[in-house]
């Protein structure tokens, strides 16, 4: 896949899911040179626990998505420099940089805005026509939680699983992905409708007194959906679906 490609798809799937406000990109322009910014969550940290704790939180967000929206920021920046010189050899070299620090820009963002406070709605069932689609596919949200449970607990190393709509095919699936791809690499007509950060910097603090969950996926999985923000992915679905 040719890097400008990856980078165009990349930035149209955030842009076309930001149903109910946006993902907050936080897109700028340095010398002409499009940039992004670390999005300001919609809640405190502390405010999806006791299912995530509020450490976790401030970690993930200002530690490790600001990580990928610097490193982002700089492989661009030497793609543009690479691409003015017409130097081959280090655009090559960047298309695995752009990737991953794009792909965990992309994710994050999903993944915040697929979170919501108790208080605010987080964790209440999917209603309406994604409701709908969950039981005529699965037969059941609790078919669709276990099901999404078992792919993220058998990922092997670190990654995302998702709850995805397929605009080609007219129907909603569970998908995996490695790393920090973004689902778009699994499928152009791929539109993430909820992503489930398994990678352990989700869940695990190493180092400290507290470690939420001491590195046991499942137990992380199966609190999340005491705050998985369903409303997030109906706005999304419904203005996605054919």
């Amino acid at each position: 896949m040719a890097l400008g490609s990856l980078s165009r798809r990349a930035i149209v799937g955030l842009g076309r899911n930001g149903g109910g406000g946006g993902l907050g990109l936080g897109l700028g322009f340095v010398r002409g040179l499009q940039t992004f910014t670390l999005p300001d969550l919609r809640y405190d940290y502390g405010a999806l626990e006791p299912a995530i704790s509020g450490e976790i939180m401030q970690l993930h967000h200002q530690k490790h998505h600001q990580t990928y929206v610097t490193n982002y920021n700089k492989a661009l920046e030497q793609l543009d420099q690479a691409l003015s010189k017409g130097d081959a050899s280090t655009i090559a070299k960047l298309q695995s940089a752009i990737k991953f620090n794009g792909g965990g820009h992309i994710n994050h963002s999903i993944f915040w805005n697929n979170l919501a406070p108790v208080q605010r709605g987080g964790g209440e069932p999917p209603k309406n026509s994604l409701g709908w689609a969950i039981d005529q596919q699965f037969g059941s949200l609790e078919s669709l939680i276990q099901k999404i449970n078992a792919e993220g607990a058998a990922l092997q190393g670190s990654g995302w699983v998702w709850l995805a709509l397929d605009k080609e095919l007219k129907r909603i699936s569970v998908e995996t992905t490695a790393n920090q791809d973004p689902l778009v690499t699994k499928g152009s007509t791929l539109v993430p409708l909820l992503g489930i950060d398994v990678w352990e910097h989700a869940y695990y603090l190493q180092n400290v007194v507290m470690m939420q969950y001491k590195n046991v996926k499942p137990d992380y999985l199966k609190n999340i959906w005491k705050v998985v923000n369903w409303k997030y992915a109906s706005e999304v679905y419904e203005k996605e679906s054919p």
